[in-house]
């Protein structure tokens, strides 16, 4: 497979890369910690200038019309500028689910707003019992009238505490594991009887735990069919996973050259540490696993546009299984190879490191994906 970039695309990169290491840095991204909601609005609307926000949306709907492999390319440079805005929030999750599941006049209202910068969204699909398993949903949702009543609670929504609307799973129907009887709702934020405890991750981003108390929806808060939606759910922690192993490689590369530099800059017993073979010999290991990583994300973003699904969940489990591998190796040699210094919260490297695990955790860690490549096979 050919994974030659566009013109287009090579422009979408060199901005990209241009943009966080001209305005993004470790102090800059405290300062973006430190706003309300855990981000900066200002570079958010930046985003949207620059496109960034409109990649994944058809253009007749206000957007650019790009595929995953465009977005992949973004998030992998944000990766490398560590980057806190919730694209992965509001445009992957949350872009996807209403660009494949709701319905044209919804569409219209939400994607231009999206595109814009004005809406931000969050995808509640994750229960405490729940671990990884999309089809475990204690979540009731009732049918009332002409609309449904939500009763229950989810966990782990990334930027919950910020958005406008949160997509969430709920059951229609069924018991609670079974893959049938779920249906998506896209809830206001707002509404009498939703409530997030917003609370910061480890990586420095944050999420928020949502509770659901006889929240009432009208049917065109459906996404996707009812007693269908996890299809649409699976779909869109697919494309995410293929994405977020594509931030996870930006993550990498910046380790691994941050790593290189320090190796040649510091010296023992009068010469510099990357004189050393044994170290070379590591860095050398950091930088193949960069480039595995690399290779399979873009593969899965490029499955993830395609009309074969088992191909796209079966190319996004196995670069997601391999970010998750890598990630641990890269960062505990990047840690152990800078020393002491590798720990503190004044350099790069334990912070990268803090995403790179997080992510790992994230849409399911190596194991969980490890498992599923086996049952498809």
């Amino acid at each position: 497979m050919n994974f030659t970039f566009s013109d287009e695309q090579i422009l979408i990169r060199d901005m990209a890369e241009r943009f966080f290491r001209d305005n993004y840095g470790l102090d800059v991204r405290r300062k973006h910690q430190a706003l309300p909601g855990g981000f900066c609005r200002e570079t958010w609307a930046r985003f949207a200038d620059m496109g960034w926000l409109a990649l994944g949306i058809p253009e007749d709907l206000g957007g650019i019309g790009g595929g995953t492999v465009d977005m992949a390319i973004l998030m992998e440079a944000m990766g490398g500028g560590l980057a806190v805005e919730p694209f992965l929030a509001t445009v992957v999750l949350g872009g996807t689910l209403i660009r494949d599941g709701a319905r044209p006049d919804i569409q219209a209202d939400l994607l231009p707003r999206l595109a814009a910068g004005e809406l931000h969204l969050s995808f509640a699909y994750s229960e405490a019992q729940s671990r990884y398993d999309l089809n475990d949903v204690r979540t009731r949702a009732k049918a009332d009238g002409s609309g449904f009543v939500l009763d229950g609670a989810k966990t782990v929504a990334l930027h919950a505490g910020t958005v406008d609307k949160i997509a969430v799973t709920a059951r229609t129907s069924g018991g609670e594991r079974d893959d049938g009887g779920i249906t998506i709702f896209l809830v206001d934020a707002d509404a009498p009887g939703l409530t997030v405890t917003d609370y910061p991750t480890v990586d420095g981003l944050r999420a928020g735990d949502v509770a659901l108390d006889g929240v009432r929806v009208d049917a065109e808060a459906v996404l996707g069919a009812v007693d269908g939606g996890l299809p649409l759910a699976e779909a869109a922690i697919d494309r995410a996973a293929a994405l977020v192993s594509a931030e996870a490689a930006g993550l990498m590369a910046a380790l691994t050259r941050d790593t290189v530099a320090f190796l040649k800059e510091r010296k023992q017993f009068g010469r510099p540490l990357g004189d050393f073979q044994a170290l070379q010999h590591r860095a050398t290991e950091m930088y193949m696993d960069t480039e595995l990583t690399r290779s399979l994300a873009y593969m899965a973003a490029v499955r993830q546009d395609g009309d074969d699904r088992p191909a796209a969940r079966r190319a996004a489990s196995q670069a997601k299984a391999k970010a998750g591998q890598a990630g641990r190796l890269i960062g505990q040699e990047a840690v152990q190879l800078h020393g002491g210094m590798g720990v503190t919260d004044e350099m790069p490297v334990g912070h990268y490191f803090k995403r790179l695990t997080l992510i790992d955790h994230s849409f399911g860690d190596r194991a969980h994906h490890l498992d599923r490549l086996a049952d498809m096979a």
